[in-house]
């Protein structure tokens, strides 16, 4: 039996299918994260807390790393407590966002460190990306990126081995750090995650779309411009009007304000489009809905025509799998982390990331003959299941690196 401590902040986050899996096989394991993760069963976990804020009037460069290390500081607290009941980890598995894993290595001076390494800042990201949205980055934002940087690179530095879970987020990182990062992405579940011919989604006003309908879904966790927001919502009239049969479904919280220059300090996304396409859509057809159950968002996947999977080049959404892995035809930005997965034309479409008109074209054609991407759906299901399938390649993949680093020899 081996010990495995988890750290995240939102623990199980991206790590729950490998605690479930080391379980299983007889070993032990523990998490520490936040007081708000939800944490999950059969694994011990302590919570920490701050405990301060960061230093009012701190010099600007400084402050990351002063929040890390507060962060750092409080989980040391937690591993403290770990040790004293007797846990010593063979492996610690952690993502650094917030810092927590800074002092570890002096609490478990012995265990080999495998740190997620999602995001790090870095030229050909998203950072002026968008310039409707975003100011053109200045150099105060750069040099701020680069302290954000600062902790995670020594995070990254002090790891036995990190893992990406794209190649597009491991070009980012530095060359030396590029040279010890593997990529393996969490995987989804393809037995669970597939096309259901009878699938309905069941609306708030009592309708019910099936597979009848021309439907197209949207899904991401925070509606903004990060995922395409705007974008999308500018294709809309011209798509409603073209098909009037068209049902759009909208899947998403809206809580997030917008804090740039060019926006309203108050106004959400979805209410800032809406005002900016007032009296231009069909708002009886296009259905908001906070985040669903996963058996719902399945369902309406099963029922979609087209699904809109657009990004910032920043991290892969989740729900682009899902929605190739349910063989929807996925229209997708043309931006480096769906370039990864989709090839236009051959299980997908890409379509410029700013282009609204572009993406309309593609939707009506999606609704008007939705056989003909029938290819387009049967590859999409295929590059799931032969590249992002979590029983049969990610987990296995995943599960090689935590016992080859469990079975060597220890740091002290």
């Amino acid at each position: 039996m081996t010990d495995f401590l988890f750290v995240h902040s939102h623990f199980p986050g991206p790590f729950g299918f490998l605690a479930e899996a080391l379980i299983g096989r007889g070993h032990r394991c523990a998490a520490m994260a936040a007081e708000t993760a939800p944490g999950m069963e059969g694994v011990p976990i302590l919570r920490w807390s701050p405990g301060r804020a960061v230093t009012p009037g701190l010099f600007p460069l400084a402050r990351p790393a002063e929040e890390a290390f507060i962060n750092a500081t409080a989980a040391l607290k937690c591993a403290l407590e770990l040790r004293k009941h007797g846990f010593d980890p063979a492996v610690i598995v952690g993502h650094p966002g917030r810092g927590e894993t800074l002092l570890l290595n002096q609490v478990f001076p012995r265990a080999r460190q495998l740190v997620y390494a999602p995001y790090y800042r870095a030229e050909g990201d998203a950072l002026g990306f968008d310039t409707e949205w975003k100011r053109a980055p200045t150099l105060e934002d750069r040099l701020r990126d680069r302290a954000e940087n600062a902790t995670l690179a020594m995070a990254y530095g002090e790891a036995d081995r990190l893992v990406c879970p794209t190649e597009f987020q491991r070009s980012l990182l530095p060359p030396a750090l590029r040279a010890q990062a593997s990529v393996i992405h969490e995987g989804i579940d393809t037995d669970r995650v597939r096309y259901d011919p009878a699938a309905a989604l069941h609306l708030p006003d009592g309708r019910v779309l099936t597979k009848a309908w021309p439907v197209v879904t949207f899904i991401a966790r925070q509606l903004e411009p990060l995922r395409g927001f705007p974008t999308f919502m500018r294709a809309l009239p011209r798509l409603l009007e073209a098909v009037p049969q068209a049902e759009i479904v909208v899947i998403g919280a809206d809580g997030r304000r917008n804090s740039v220059a060019k926006a309203s300090e108050t106004q959400a996304w979805k209410e800032r489009m809406l005002t900016e396409l007032e009296g231009r859509l069909d708002l009886g057809r296009v259905h908001f809905l906070s985040r669903l159950t996963h058996d719902r968002m399945l369902a309406a996947l099963s029922v979609s025509t087209a699904h809109v999977a657009y990004t910032y080049p920043f991290a892969l959404p989740r729900a682009s799998l899902k929605a190739m892995a349910c063989r929807c035809l996925v229209v997708g930005s043309d931006t480096a982390p769906m370039r990864e997965v989709i090839r236009s034309g051959v299980n997908g479409i890409l379509r410029d990331f700013f282009d609204a008109e572009a993406l309309a074209d593609e939707l009506i054609a999606a609704c008007r003959a939705p056989e003909r991407s029938r290819a387009l759906r049967e590859a999409a299901r295929r590059t799931v299941v032969e590249r992002y399938d979590r029983r049969r390649h990610c987990l296995p993949t995943w599960l090689a690196l935590l016992t080859y680093l469990a079975d060597t020899p220890s740091r002290v």
